[in-house]
């Protein structure tokens, strides 16, 4: 199949490209600039450049790539991201979200792609009420916090329209959280780092619920729903979910720092901001049984117990 990869050289992007060429397929690779496009070469695909916010850009590399599926890996993520404005440090990938995702959508259709995949995020947009995990069936958040709303509206919007685009099989992806080469976790990155000077404490409780996912698990998975997977949404996740009080410590054992503090609800509120203290005492983990039945797939690092260790290591 001819794919063309949009975020091609981002963490997944990294992953993807050089395991659909293994497969077989041909694989073109979308870049913003001169440097990404010499990226993409590295990974072993074939460039073509455009600014995803560029609906004429867009337009123009989709046509000369002609692809049979389009993989949206948008996001503009990397930097130091806080939470006590929490849509204001995601507005860049909240706009890649809704109008890139947009733009390639209507170039996918007038290019008759068969199959558009799309990034989510299983880390936190679910109900905070219920049960601890969540599957692809279960609602987002009705009420999110203030700050968090044009992001989850965003992610709406993408789930939206690339599972409602009845020209082609939409399928989205929500990936845990990151872990593995290239990513904030791995030795080196920095959130590892702020765990290392234990700026990363336990809040109130700690329940509430992470998934996670090693990077490369991500890419398998995508391949596996680029062959075999239905219009829908998959939740793409290890094996356990778990509480902030359990795997954070964990990791703080892994990295071989001293345990993280912990400090109290009002007191996490106040220092990084109420969506901080959501993300460690009310958010709800995700099922990955949907992927593993329909996808065939089965993350080689089934637990981030062993896979984030041996990253930190």
């Amino acid at each position: 199949m001819r794919v063309l990869v949009a975020g091609a050289t981002g963490a997944v992007g990294k992953q993807l490209l050089p395991r659909l060429a293994a497969t077989g397929h041909e694989v073109v690779g979308m870049a913003r600039s001169a440097a990404g496009a010499e990226a993409v070469r590295g990974l072993g695909a074939d460039p073509v450049t455009a600014d995803a916010l560029d609906p004429e850009q867009v337009a123009r590399a989709v046509a000369e790539a002609e692809p049979e599926a389009i993989v949206h890996e948008l996001t503009a993520l990397s930097g130091s991201l806080g939470m006590r404005d929490f849509d204001r440090d995601f507005a860049a990938t909240n706009r890649l979200r809704t109008e890139a995702t947009d733009h390639l959508l209507s170039a996918g259709r007038a290019a008759g792609v068969r199959r558009f995949l799309a990034q989510s995020y299983a880390g936190w947009p679910f109900e905070r009420s219920g049960g601890p995990v969540k599957s692809e069936d279960d609602p987002l958040d009705p009420a999110p916090l203030a700050s968090m709303r044009r992001t989850l509206a965003a992610i709406r919007h993408l789930e939206d329209a690339v599972t409602g685009a009845d020209w082609t099989v939409g399928i989205v992806l929500r990936y845990g959280g990151f872990y593995g080469p290239g990513t904030s976790l791995a030795a080196g990155g920095e959130h590892a780092e702020m765990i290392r000077r234990r700026k990363f404490p336990v809040v109130g409780d700690g329940a509430g619920v992470w998934s996670f996912v090693h990077i490369g698990d991500a890419a398998e998975a995508t391949v596996a729903a680029l062959e075999r997977g239905r219009r829908g949404i998959y939740n793409v996740v290890d094996d356990e979910p778990a509480p902030v009080r359990e795997w954070l410590p964990a990791l703080a054992g892994a990295l071989g720092a001293k345990q993280p503090r912990h400090v109290p609800r009002w007191a996490g509120r106040l220092l990084a901001g109420e969506a901080a203290a959501v993300m460690m005492t009310e958010v709800r983990g995700a099922s990955n049984a949907k992927a593993k039945r329909e996808l065939g797939w089965r993350p080689a690092h089934p637990s981030w117990r062993r896979g984030i260790a041996e990253g930190a290591a």
